[in-house]
């Protein structure tokens, strides 16, 4: 018998079988791990794992509905048996269908899993009977922002943001012994998967080796939050870790750990998920209802206690015709965020129906899925049909699986047939697109809204060097847009222009889970090879698939070849590029956009393009399909009509246009029928935890409590426990406060949080130095996030965000009102914290968007921000400055900083009370300043949870206050 590591649990287990199928349930506590072939202790002792098991068993539980305590639930009267068409049963599962209640046939689909879950946890306790009938009473309650509580399945997380939530999860931990109370209280009751995606860099590109050049640098710098990776594997039941080199953690999601339906001891429901990364959405499109959190809320998930939520709208999304020769799913998908950020969707779901869908392959609608946050909507769902039950065969999941799914999804009425006549659905608001009307486009340049069709980019892009500096804009003076600049490029002559592709990268989860468009992009590199054409040599060009499959069967279908002749050899398994860690450039290049001002252009295949993420130096940055990211590499510029202009000139001395080199859709698919085969998903996914030699011989801590080192600069043991009561404090004051920054509209998470390389100089670099760190392992700002240290320096640290207080220069910097002194933002708040000083925020619309990242909450407050002030937030980033007790206030409607006179250096007051049972969720709030103003602001502590939380001090003191005194379950 032999022993293998089983979705976190430790245990002798047979081989899995051929097909890898959905992975196993892991709520119970295992002993053994993998180790040099042999079954060997865990590393925590027999009596710690004793322990953990006796709480883990109790808590569990707790929460589950088995067989004694479906006699005392709520609505066990509804509990049926699911039978086996050749005998026997498939298990049990709570049946809305038997609830006879006509108004659950007009739910929405995505809304039905909601009532599910609320159904299946009820114990009027933390959910009640009143909390479903809130759901299916959905038509009427939705509009009124109904507050309803919901328990995910399951919980991922990616290591950017998946570092800090397990640091807070092992502070959490430490502080339990220190109130009197038992550590194994802090541990996950839900599978949790961690997949490590966001650390490997291209610092190689163009070569073959990159991609294991570039593993042994993520892996070196790296390696000591690697380490607290595998600690928290062993030290946390219910955690599996994904080593580096697995793929992103969407497309991991998506074609192995998604069950779409959980089996667990007899209990069939539907799977859901939250994960730290925004685009969790992905795993929409399987039917799964998930989406992003911040990481301090999927603490709250892992611990088994309830997230609060407004009950959402749900936008009725309609699908008809099938899109035209050429036209790929990325333009689909840009056209559908065009479309729903002008309709409106923040916070909503969207659910796509009508027989348009049925054309549309499981990855096409995952990377219509992936982009939810990008047209706003908490989910972009996908209800479960024949098109899902065929991907789950092709990736690996067995034929009893499947077949096990399906009659659960038939039993419950939530399975679909597009063609078929059904019950009409409510939506809450309504859009429908003919896909035969879709064009080739691309978005940009500094936000994935601003779709631009292909024929007219050109004169898009002389309108954005013409127009002020702005989403659309560069304000290049008429005489500079021509400007040439020439160089040398390792001893050959190179020349940029404003416009110039410098970067091209096919890379994020968007995109490379879908085979049309990576084949497509092998196809048209195949053609340009073919007709002689070459991408220039000082475009950095790059391949980072989302999926070790991807790189698998563009080997086998003899793409990759072509590919790297163009220069998109594999360099990573990973986000890469699409965060940011798109690596240097190559010094000349770089030289040359600097020393000329160039508007230097990037083409990437990713889902944000938001300025200053992709490279410092590209301030324009294109989302393009794959295929499209080849044919701009090779023209070399964004400033082209490829209707009218030739890419290039080819071997024979004619000219080459895209029309020559595009692929047809009958060619795109005759190549994924011959080269994306089941047995590659087998192959990979079953032994995707072994695949990384560094990871496998890495040696983590024998402890059960972490061993914080203080002189760590990548994992420091967090503050946000210091002096920590039983007792919650209760609200905070603020009291003229001065304002740290003044911002204007769509202030992303990138801005407020930067995720990409730390520059030398800044209040990080720094602080690095003096810890003894080489400026060559300075790494990036995402990697170092298990460092508050780094978090709060790394709080507005974005070169490109634009300060009101500082007359429209752009970066990290701020004013010191009381001095007037410049200073970089960390600067200024500590020098305001000596002070004595609180600080607030002001901003405009959408403060937050882009990525779920909590450490654009936990910067600030760690800064000492007390309240941001803004026109409107976007959800996640809400829920994180709750999360961490910083106040979010909106301006009332048709109100902001500039129409109220607001420069930024005034002094405010927020005049909120001070006993908690006078807050109440949304009510007004005054805020007055030193100079005699005074407006009204809307509280946006949603929920009365949300209230709770705010009394304690955010939602870590709580939890842990909570847990401590017994109540958590």
């Amino acid at each position: 018998m032999d022993t293998h590591v089983i979705r976190g649990c430790r245990c002798r287990h047979t081989p899995p079988p051929p097909a890898p199928g959905p992975p196993p349930p892991r709520h119970q506590v295992l002993f053994f791990r993998r180790s040099g072939g042999r079954a060997c202790q865990s590393r925590l002792s027999w009596s710690h794992r004793a322990l953990a098991q006796a709480h883990l068993t109790s808590a569990t539980a707790a929460r589950r509905p088995d067989s004694d305590d479906a006699t005392k639930h709520a609505f066990k009267s509804i509990l049926t048996s699911l039978p086996k068409p050749g005998g026997g049963e498939y298990g049990k599962f709570f049946s809305l269908p038997a609830l006879n209640d006509p108004r659950i046939d007009r739910l929405p689909y995505s809304i039905r899993v909601l009532l599910e879950s609320a159904i299946r946890h009820c114990d009027n306790f933390q959910v009640t009977e009143s909390d479903v009938e809130k759901i299916i009473d959905w038509e009427n309650t939705s509009p009124k922002q109904a507050e309803i509580p919901f328990k995910p399945a399951r919980c991922i997380l990616m290591d950017n943001t998946g570092v800090p939530a397990v640091v807070d999860l092992a502070a959490m931990r430490d502080m339990m012994p220190k109130l009197g109370c038992d550590p194994y209280k802090i541990n996950p009751l839900i599978p949790v998967d961690a997949v490590i995606d966001h650390a490997v860099r291209v610092d190689v590109a163009r070569t073959c080796d990159a991609l294991e050049r570039n593993q042994e640098l993520e892996f070196d710098r790296n390696k000591e939050r690697f380490a607290f990776l595998k600690w928290a594997s062993t030290a946390f039941h219910n955690m599996q870790v994904f080593p580096p080199g697995s793929g992103t953690v969407h497309q991991v999601n998506l074609e192995y750990l998604a069950r779409v339906v959980f089996n667990e001891d007899g209990i069939m429901y539907f799977d859901s998920v939250v994960g730290t990364d925004s685009h969790t959405t992905m795993v929409n499109s399987l039917g799964v209802a998930g989406w992003g959190v911040g990481g301090i809320e999927a603490v709250v998930a892992m611990l088994g206690q309830p997230m609060g939520m407004v009950l959402p709208g749900v936008v009725g999304f309609k699908l008809t015709g099938k899109l035209q020769d050429g036209v790929t799913t990325t333009d689909l998908v840009l056209t559908m965020t065009e479309m729903l950020r002008k309709h409106g969707a923040i916070g909503k779901f969207v659910e796509f129906y009508g027989v348009g869908v049925d054309e549309l392959s499981l990855p096409a609608r995952a990377t219509i899925a992936n982009m939810s946050p990008e047209y706003g909507a908490t989910m972009g769902f996908f209800p479960v049909d024949q098109v899902t039950l065929d991907y789950l065969k092709l990736t690996g999941r067995s034929n009893e699986t499947v077949s096990m799914v399906e009659a659960y999804l038939r039993a419950n009425k939530m399975f679909v047939e597009h063609h078929e006549t059904e019950t009409d659905r409510v939506y809450s608001s309504y859009l429908e697109l003919d896909l035969c009307k879709v064009e080739p486009c691309v978005a940009g340049p500094k936000r994935p809204h601003d779709r631009v069709p292909l024929k007219e980019m050109k004169s898009d892009w002389h309108s954005c060097l013409d127009n002020k500096v702005g989403f659309k804009g560069y304000a290049v003076p008429k005489e500079e847009q021509g400007k040439v600049v020439k160089f040398d490029f390792h001893g050959r002559p190179a020349e940029i222009k404003h416009g110039s592709v410098v970067l091209a990268a096919i890379c994020s989860s968007t995109n490379t889970s879908n085979p049309s468009v990576m084949i497509g992009a092998g196809l048209v590199a195949k053609k340009a090879c073919e007709l002689g054409l070459e991408v220039k040599p000082w475009v950095k060009t790059s391949l980072t698939p989302g999926s070790v499959v991807t790189s698998e069967y563009l080997k086998h279908s003899g793409l990759q070849e072509y590919l790297n002749q163009q220069g998109f050899h594999l360099a990573a398994h990973g986000c890469a590029t699409c965060v940011g860690n798109s690596g240097d450039l190559d010094e000349s290049v770089s030289a040359a956009i600097t020393e000329n001002d160039i508007v230097a252009a990037a083409v990437l295949s990713a889902n944000r393009n938001f300025e200053g993420r992709v490279h410092p130096l590209t301030r324009a940055n294109y989302l393009a399909s794959p295929p499209l990211v080849v044919a701009y590499a090779l023209a070399g510029t964004v400033n082209i009509d490829f209707d009218k202009e030739a890419i290039g000139i080819g071997k024979d001395g004619k000219e080459v246009f895209l029309r020559n080199i595009w692929p047809s859709n009958q060619e795109v698919e005759q190549a994924i029928q011959s080269s994306v085969k089941t047995h590659l998903f087998r192959q990979v996914y079953e032994s995707i935890l072994k695949r990384n030699p560094r990871w496998n011989v890495l040696q983590v801590p024998e402890a059960a409590l972490y061993p914080w080192d203080p002189n760590s600069t990548y994992i420091r043991k967090p503050p946000y426990f210091k002096g920590m009561s039983m007792s919650p404090p209760g609200p905070p004051t603020v009291k003229e406060a001065f304002c740290l920054l003044n911002l204007g509209d769509c202030i992303t998470t990138d801005h407020i949080s930067y995720s990409g390389k730390i520059p030398d100089g800044t209040p990080a670099a720094r602080y690095l130095h003096e810890c003894g760190v080489d400026p060559k392992n300075f790494s990036s700002y995402g990697g170092r996030r298990g460092n508050n240290e780094i978090v709060m320096r790394g709080a507005f640290a974005n070169m490109r965000i634009v300060n009101k207080l500082l007359d429209g220069q752009a970066g990290p910097w701020t004013i010191h009102v009381p001095t007037g002194e410049k200073l970089y933002v960390f600067d200024a708040a500590m020098k305001y914290k000596s002070e004595g000083h609180d600080l607030v925020i002001i901003a405009g619309a959408e403060y937050g968007s882009g990525s779920s990242r909590d450490s654009a909450a936990k910067g600030p407050m760690l800064l000492g921000v007390k309240s941001v002030i803004a026109k409107s937030f976007e959800r996640i980033h809400r829920s994180n400055l709750v999360g961490m007790g910083v106040i979010p206030l909106c301006f009332k409607e048709g109100k902001d900083a500039d129409s109220l006179g607001l420069t930024g250096r005034e002094r405010y007051t927020i005049h909120l009370p001070t006993n908690i049972a006078e807050i109440s969720p949304g009510q007004d709030v005054t805020v007055t300043t030193d100079d005699g103003r005074s407006f009204a602001c809307t509280l946006r502590l949603d929920t009365q949870l949300e209230v709770t939380y705010f009394n304690h001090g955010g939602i870590l003191p709580y939890m842990v206050r909570n847990l401590a005194a017994g109540q958590g379950k």
